[in-house]
Parts: structure tokens; C-alpha cells; sequence
């Protein structure tokens, strides 16, 4: 029988590619997106969080082997704080309850070596605390000027991080034998990046502030590969990981400074 998997944000870029990889493998792929997806859903709301789970629910007959949480913005506005943070929440905590019938569970998600950037600590304190409307307030302030309407995503994605580290090991993950990690991925070649990579002038910019010796800019399929190994069975004891699958930024930009 083949795995079941839920893939948010299966429409476009890293998403797409995982869906791609995973039913080239024989894998049963549930897609999730606001728009050609299997199930058609806004994560940016309570609505729209509600309707996914009903929906993999209806169409999974009630057990599914694996979540990709992948769905995310990257624009400067309340929406990223919905969509990457408490979206990105609501499908592992929403959908964990599937898994329970699987031989093999896993889950996974999707933050950003942007988690080492500067943020902003009232936004990452307001998401760690789970106020989602506080946030999005936050946010709609931030994204008032240039220069801190960048802070968003970042913030998103270190709140997404910490959650990770925080969660995975406990009772409802490591304790249920679901293992609970996430992918950081440096500048893939996506819609989402489309406009930052557009010009070669534009690239070494962009790679002044994301340096990725190993390869420079990575196609989706990079980041695919390691999603797919995550949550597959031969993962059985990697717990509460932030991956970096970078060309080599965190190394470049934390050194040794973490050990």
C-alpha cells in the first residue's frame, strides 16, 4: 500500500516539486493550495484551516502517512505572519491526528535560513505566544516602512524554527513516534523568488546577503530530495532538526558560533 501524503503550498515551487518527487516514487499525494491542488484551501485563515482538514480528511478515509507543511509568503504583510506561522500550525497540529494510523508517521516543515536574519522581537514574541491577531497588528505596523517590512518573513521564520525545537521532542511527536523536523532552505529558484533573482546584478546582490558557496542558487528539487528523506521511513531518530539546506550560509554566517 502505498504512503499518503499531505502537501501544502503543492502548486508552485518547493511544494510542487515534492509533490512531483513523491508520485514519481508511487506515493499517494494529497495537494494542498489556494489554487490547482487536489484540496483548495486559504491558510491565511480560520476558514480556510478548518476546510483542509475536513477535506484531506474526506479524502484520505481518515489515515495519512506524512505532512509537508510548505505553504508560505514572502510578501511584507500581516499575511506571511498567517500563513507561515499559524497556517504552517494549524496543518501539523490540525492534520497530526491522521497520522495516527500510520506504521510510519512523519511530518515536516518548512522555515528559512532567513530565521538568521534580523527580526523583530515583539512580532517572534507574539507568534511564540500563539496571539495571532496581536501579530498580524504588528505586522500591519512593520510593513508601514521599507526598511522594517523586511523583519516580517524573517520573524515568521524563527518563530517557525523555535516551535520546531520546542515541540519535537515532546509528548505529541517524539512521544507518539512521529519524528518532527524542518528544512531551511537558502535562495531557491521559485515564483516566490522570481523577482530577487531576476538579473544577474540582482543574484550577486542577493548572494552578497545569503552567501552560498556550495553551488550558489538551488532549484526546488534540492530542497524536494531532503523533504521526501525527512519523512520517509528510513528517518526513524532525526528529532527536532532545522536542516539547513543552504549552499552553505549558515556556515558562512554563524561559523562555529553555535558549538
Amino acid at each position: 500500500m502505498p504512503r499518503i501524503s499531505v502537501i501544502t503550498g503543492s502548486a508552485s515551487g518547493i511544494g510542487k516539486a515534492t509533490k512531483e518527487l513523491l508520485e514519481q516514487r508511487g506515493e499517494r499525494v494529497i495537494g494542498v493550495d489556494i489554487h490547482d491542488a487536489e484540496v483548495l484551501a486559504d491558510l491565511s485563515t480560520a476558514e480556510g484551516r478548518r476546510a483542509l482538514m475536513d477535506a484531506v480528511r474526506k479524502v484520505s478515509g481518515g489515515r495519512i502517512d506524512a505532512i509537508y507543511a510548505v505553504a508560505g509568503l514572502a510578501v511584507p504583510g500581516p499575511a506571511t505572519v498567517s500563513v507561515n506561522f499559524f497556517g504552517a500550525l494549524a496543518t501539523l497540529e490540525g492534520l497530526r491526528p491522521l497520522l495516527a494510523g500510520s506504521d510510519a508517521p512523519r511530518a515536516v516543515v518548512v522555515s528559512s535560513m532567513a530565521a538568521l536574519m534580523a527580526s523583530d522581537e515583539e512580532l517572534v514574541a507574539l507568534l511564540t505566544a500563539g496571539e495571532e491577531q496581536p501579530a498580524m497588528a504588528r505586522a500591519e505596523v512593520l510593513a508601514k516602512e521599507p526598511a522594517t517590512g523586511g523583519l516580517i518573513y524573517c520573524s515568521t521564520k524563527l518563530a517557525l524554527s523555535r516551535w520546531v525545537r520546542r515541540q519535537a521532542a515532546g509528548p505529541e511527536w517524539a512521544g507518539a513516534g512521529i519524528p518532527l523536523n524542518a528544512v531551511a532552505p537558502g535562495v531557491i529558484a521559485t515564483p516566490m523568488t522570481a523577482n530577487l533573482i531576476a538579473t544577474e546584478d540582482a543574484r550577486k546582490s542577493l548572494l552578497e546577503v545569503v552567501p552560498m558557496p556550495l553551488n550558489g542558487i538551488a532549484d526546488a528539487i534540492v530542497a524536494a530530495r531532503l523533504l521526501a528523506w525527512l519523512n520517509s521511513v528510513e528517518n526513524t531518530h532525526l528529532c527536532g532538526q532545522i536542516v539547513y539546506v543552504d549552499g552553505g550560509s549558515d556556515v558562512v554566517l554563524r561559523g562555529d558560533s553555535v558549538w
